[in-house]
This record gives C-alpha cells, sequence and structure tokens, in this order.
C-alpha cells in the first residue's frame, strides 16, 4: 500500500467540505487532480469513502471512520514534526550539567532559572562535582557542560570564562589574626593549612600555592579537605587557616573571618566548559543562556571579560 500523508490531507479537506469545488479552492489545486488523488486513495484501500451524486457528497461509512483516524494520523505527523523542530532549536531533551560547589553560590541559580523560563521543555540533571572530576566526565561524555574552576587547558574541551572573584583567607574568629583589619599573606607563614587535595582542582591548587610562595612560604598543610563546607567548618574549629573563594562566604558561617589578600593575582575564575565535538543544539541553547546572564565575579566587582580558550 502507497499512502501518503498528502492522500489523508486531500480526503479529510473534502471529507469537512463535502464538495470537491470547495475542498479544491482549500488546498489551492485543480479539482480534477483532487478527483483524481480521492480515487486512487480508494483504490489503496479497496473501499469506497464517498457517494457522489450531481447534486451532493456523502461520507460512507468507511469513509466516517477513515475521517477520525486520519485526522489522529495527521496531528500524531504535526505533532512529530513540532518535536522534531523544537529538539533541532536546543527547546527540549535531557542536558547533564556539572558544577564544582562554590559555583551554586555565585551566579550559577541564575543561570538555571533562565533557562527553565525559557526552555521548560529541557530536562536539566545537575550534578555537583570537583573540577578534576568534571573535567573527565565532560570528555567520556557523562556531562555536557560543566562549570569548572580555574581548569588545565584540554585539546577536547571549549572553555569560556564565565565569572571572576577574589580568593580569600578564612581563619577563625578566635584565631589571634581575626581581630586584624589587613592580614598579608607572609604573616601565614608559620600558620597550619587547611587545604583541598591538588587532584580536585588543580588550577586553583597550583594558584593558591604559587601565591603563598611569592610571599615567601610554602603551606604547611596538616589536614586536607575534598569538601568546602568540611574545609571551612575545620577553619571554625580552630584546626588552621585556608585560602578559598569568596563566594563560600555565603555559606554563612558565623564563626569564620575572611581576609582579603592584596594581589591581583588573588583572583579566580570559572569557566563554562563543553566539548568541541559536543554539537548538541540543547548545549547550544544553554550556552546562549550563560553568555546571556550578565555574570558578575561573586558580587565584588565590576563583570569581567570574557576569556575564551579552544586548547
Amino acid at each position: 500500500m502507497n499512502l501518503e500523508l498528502r492522500h489523508l490531507r486531500y480526503f479529510v479537506t473534502v471529507a469537512e467540505e463535502l464538495h470537491f469545488g470547495r475542498a479544491a479552492a482549500r488546498l489551492r489545486v485543480a479539482q480534477p487532480p483532487l478527483s483524481q488523488q480521492i480515487r486512487r486513495l480508494e483504490r489503496e484501500l479497496g473501499v469506497t469513502l464517498f457517494h457522489r451524486s450531481t447534486r451532493r457528497v456523502q461520507l460512507t461509512d468507511a469513509g466516517k471512520i477513515l475521517l477520525d483516524e486520519a485526522k489522529r494520523v495527521l496531528a500524531g505527523a504535526a505533532h512529530a514534526v513540532h518535536v522534531v523542530q523544537r529538539a533541532a532549536r536546543g527547546e527540549s531533551g535531557t542536558l547533564n550539567v556539572g558544577f564544582a560547589a562554590s559555583v551554586m553560590f555565585m551566579e550559577l541559580p541564575a543561570i538555571i532559572r533562565r533557562f527553565r523560563e525559557r526552555f521548560p521543555d529541557v530536562e536539566l540533571k545537575l550534578r555537583e562535582l570537583p573540577t578534576v572530576p568534571q573535567l573527565a566526565r565532560l570528555r567520556s561524555g557523562e556531562l555536557d557542560i560543566g562549570f569548572v574552576r580555574q581548569p588545565d587547558p584540554d585539546p577536547l574541551l571549549h572553555m569560556e570564562t564565565v565569572m571572576r572573584e577574589p580568593l580569600l583567607i578564612a581563619v577563625s574568629k578566635s584565631h589571634p589574626l581575626a581581630s586584624r583589619a589587613k592580614v598579608p599573606l607572609e604573616d601565614l607563614k608559620h600558620e597550619e593549612f587547611v587545604m583541598f587535595p591538588r587532584e580536585v582542582a588543580t588550577g586553583l591548587h597550583t594558584q593558591v600555592m604559587s601565591l603563598c610562595r611569592k610571599a615567601g612560604f610554602t603551606p604547611h598543610v596538616i589536614q586536607e579537605s575534598r569538601e568546602l563546607y568540611t574545609t571551612v567548618s575545620l577553619v571554625e574549629a580552630g584546626l588552621g587557616v585556608t585560602i578559598i573563594p569568596a563566594s563560600v562566604q555565603k555559606m554563612g558561617w558565623t564563626g569564620v573571618s575572611y581576609k582579603t589578600i592584596p594581589s591581583p593575582q588573588a583572583l579566580t575564575h570559572v569557566d563554562a566548559a563543553w566539548r568541541k565535538s559536543n554539537t548538541r543544539p540543547v548545549v547550544r541553547s544553554f550556552v546562549d543562556v550563560v553568555r546571556s546572564v550578565g555574570l558578575t565575579p561573586g558580587g565584588t566587582s565590576p563583570a569581567p571579560k570574557r576569556r575564551t580558550t579552544d586548547a
């Protein structure tokens, strides 16, 4: 059977008009070809769909049944086209997004809210992961987009800086340094540190160690912590001091004092990262929203210029 959607559209129009001339006008075709197509449809189905006379056209019982079924088929086809086109525009589907914990205290909530408003039919699957595990999952395809802090260059990934914020010294409020208005970094030379391991966030770890070395010392790390809230909790308990992104202040620890680091190098950035080979439209839609939000570096200074790297 060689049944086409075009034949069903012709049939439905004739069935609604019950007049071949009016149906032909609606379809913008000549009447003789329309009549021929209906005859062809009847031959394909092996049934008579219309009772025809010089005075009127009526549906047969078979025609009445086909009218309901044809409308469902045409509606289903139209829906399929609509769904496919929306997917091609990045307006539907599933998106797997990873993020470093501290990014949730920056502009990520605003990004999520804006994206859900614009693309309510996209299912967002969010996963909190440190930077290094995110990069591995981006490369493997488990994640579509990642928000990573100071990532190392990767030839497989496109990275675009979308947030910046300062690094701060964090000490317990019971610590002697807490009462001082300014704490030069070199004054931490003899302090014990609580630090995140290098394999969690390689770029940020390297930057913190570099800042300390420029201040004349290497941090004496007595405790490593893979989670920011654990790190700050240990600082609050007086176990040691640490250097962390400014957005961590939003965690609300009342027993911790934060001190600025007077150095232009004491800035950290967050990149949006995705595989260069990932050309899914929904990824493009999400990146467009990220760029449109108007990100600020933790609310502490003017919005930065974007840094883009393909390496």
